[in-house]
């Protein structure tokens, strides 16, 4: 029988600025170590005031070990990320050396995991959040000629119009591939080969029914005029991420029920963003106006829409079975929903209009109305009604460092995005707003509600005095954790 032996520990690193330390209380049960799937860096899991069976099931899903009542031994910190999920305290210890990568580790601990980052002496100051390369390709739309032997494009002149953005979709009848650039596609969502559902290997005899055939081959042709054809076809360049919308079988058997049931929009999938099907040739997905439609671009959603719930229902499956489940866009939603707490004393807007943020530089500084939805993906999603304010920086930009930016005062080399002419609204003295700053689309600073006029300006958390820069890796790392603590399936 193995003796559990309570504790009280208080974590023996760097407190972060803004934070404070985490004390663990309760039970230490154990720990387990193994490779992050995501980062590729080892990591060592300790769990406190839980169950063995609950510590046992986490681990399972690492395919790693519980140790039963033995802490993580690690020699080399980079930090650690202390949070609680499902009523369990959770103590994640990173290991490494290197300073370069603690900005990201701090971005997915703190984004997505809502614990705190705690950094090791050797990260000293590097945990900063920046992006200096390589930012998020924004919406460009790309007008060439058809290739050989197709036909004339809709556009001006003949040509073939196509939003390169993860929410575009190029003419019906074509392949998004052909129109548009599949390496930026993959560079605005992280991309990983995945294996289709046991069952696509499986002899359908449905494949006999010409009808049905001809219903499957017609939602291939719409997933490959969307941007789906760069993820899940041999476009993709490590293959196919779940479904590959060439398969030769049946491509609806590889879908996993929920895939299915976003696809037959018995899942909201509105954080993944859309077009007006006007503005998209004609093709249209979830949105937050229509909530319950296809994750699927489309031409005709009733059609794709029938088309899955017919296979959910074949595969004896249920609306009632997903009626709980609403985040169909998995970690997107957890950045679209996010709920702000109270800035710490190193973030806000001073007296004078002075903005200050969390270790980090910025590309992105918005001002919002309290309760205003958190901004994330364009084209429909990143500038939600509420905004009083935002700035922007261009690709080629040098991000901005914290309490150089004055409200109201658009710094040199960024653009107003918001309001598109003349000065913002005055911030109401005792009135509370919403400031949120991103290192880049996806990958936030600091999010957090402050009261206009409260403070003087004085000393914070200036990244001026920040070591070395994150990585942009930390947004593959960040959504990755939030996808681990909910399993998504497509």
């Amino acid at each position: 029988m193995y003796t559990l032996r309570p504790v009280v520990l208080l974590l023996p690193l760097l407190a972060a600025c803004g934070k404070d330390p985490v004390v663990l209380t309760g039970d230490a049960v154990g720990s387990c170590s193994y490779e992050s799937p995501f980062s590729g860096e080892p990591e060592c899991m300790e769990f406190f005031d839980a169950e063995i069976a609950a510590a046992q099931e986490v681990c399972d899903g690492y395919a790693a070990e519980l140790m039963v009542d033995e802490p993580c031994a690690v020699e080399a910190v980079l930090g650690t990320c202390t949070y609680v999920s499902d009523g369990i305290q959770v103590r994640t210890t990173v290991e490494g050396d290197d300073p370069s990568k603690c900005g990201s580790q701090r971005f997915g601990c703190e984004t997505f995991a809502r614990g705190v980052w705690t950094p090791a002496a050797n990260c000293d100051g590097g945990d900063e959040i920046v992006v200096l390369e390589d930012p998020f390709p924004l919406p460009e739309r790309v007008c060439v000629d058809p290739l050989p032997g197709e036909p004339e494009g809709q556009s001006e002149d003949g040509q073939v119009c196509t939003w390169q953005v993860v929410s575009g979709a190029t003419e019906e009848g074509r392949h998004f591939s052909d129109y548009a650039d599949c390496d930026i596609i993959r560079r605005q969502r992280p991309y990983g080969a995945a294996p289709a559902n046991a069952r696509a290997n499986e002899d359908d005899p449905r494949m006999d029914d010409a009808a049905y055939v001809a219903e499957v081959d017609w939602v291939r042709d719409q997933l490959r005029a969307g941007s789906c054809d760069c993820c899940h076809s041999s476009a993709a360049p490590n293959g196919p991420a779940i479904f590959d919308a060439e398969f030769e079988g049946n491509l609806l058997n590889q879908f996993n029920d929920r895939g299915l049931a976003m696809a037959a929009g018995w899942i909201p999938t509105i954080g993944f963003g859309t077009y007006p099907p006007e503005e998209n040739n004609g093709f249209e997905r979830s949105s937050p106006e229509d909530p319950y439609l296809s994750i699927i671009p489309t031409t005709d959603q009733a059609r794709m829409m029938a088309i899955f719930e017919d296979e959910l229902l074949y595969r004896g499956r249920t609306i009632e079975e997903f009626v709980d489940d609403v985040y169909g866009a998995g970690p997107l939603d957890e950045q679209l929903n996010y709920k702000p707490e109270q800035c710490s004393e190193e973030e806000g807007i001073d007296k004078d209009g002075v903005i200050r943020w969390a270790p980090g530089r910025a590309r992105y500084i918005y001002v919002l109305e309290k309760g205003t939805q958190s901004p994330t993906v364009p084209p429909n999603l990143d500038t939600p009604e509420g905004t009083i304010w935002r700035v922007d920086l261009p690709r080629d930009g040098s991000p901005v460092f914290s309490e150089s930016v004055v409200y109201g005062e658009v710094p040199e080399g960024m653009v107003q995005i918001y309001p598109e002419t003349g000065a913002p609204a005055e911030l109401v003295p005792g009135k509370e707003y919403y400031l949120y700053v991103t290192a880049d689309i996806l990958y936030p600073i600091s999010r957090c509600v402050f009261v206009a006029g409260e403070r003087e300006r004085g000393g914070g958390c200036s990244s001026v005095e920040s070591g070395p820069a994150g990585a942009v890796a930390g947004l593959v790392l960040g959504l990755a954790l939030a996808a681990r603590r909910r399993r998504l399936s497509v």
